[in-house]
């Protein structure tokens, strides 16, 4: 992993965006354009129940783009040196960037769709799932 790569930290991400209020909109994903990274896995996840805690994991290598299609997504976000950050997603046109150095939850409204845009391919081998691994792997 490249020293730039560890210097990245989480941040809002806007999208691009056309149209307007009477017809609509749509906003725009390009692979190395208005995102980071060559996109080569997307997925999303849906009907998740409230009470429910996704993520609870970081990567290795993976970077990723966090979109609230629909609904409300609470993401948190903790470095290796103690940073936490809490982010709310319900902008179809913001992504939240989550560079590989990082733990993250996410917690859904009822009707939440999450779009994610994935720099790696699925690979279990990338992730990080015991917390107590992550910090002494990434301190």
């Amino acid at each position: 992993m490249t020293k730039q790569l560890n210097n990245l930290k989480p941040h809002i991400i806007n999208l691009d965006s056309i149209g307007e209020s009477s017809i609509g909109y749509i906003s725009i994903v390009e692979s190395n354009k208005n995102i980071p990274f060559e996109v080569k896995r997307v997925f999303w996840t849906y009907f998740t129940p409230e009470s429910i805690v996704r993520g609870r994991h970081a990567h290795y290598k993976t970077q990723q783009i966090l979109v609230a299609v629909c609904g409300k997504i609470i993401v948190n976000t903790h470095s290796a040196k103690g940073d936490v950050q809490t982010f709310v997603l319900e902008k179809a046109y913001q992504g939240l960037f989550v560079p590989p150095n990082y733990w993250h939850t996410m917690q859904y409204s009822h009707n939440a769709v999450q779009l994610v845009f994935a720099s790696e391919l699925y690979d279990p081998k990338d992730y990080i799932r015991d917390m107590e691994k992550f910090f002494e792997v990434w301190k």
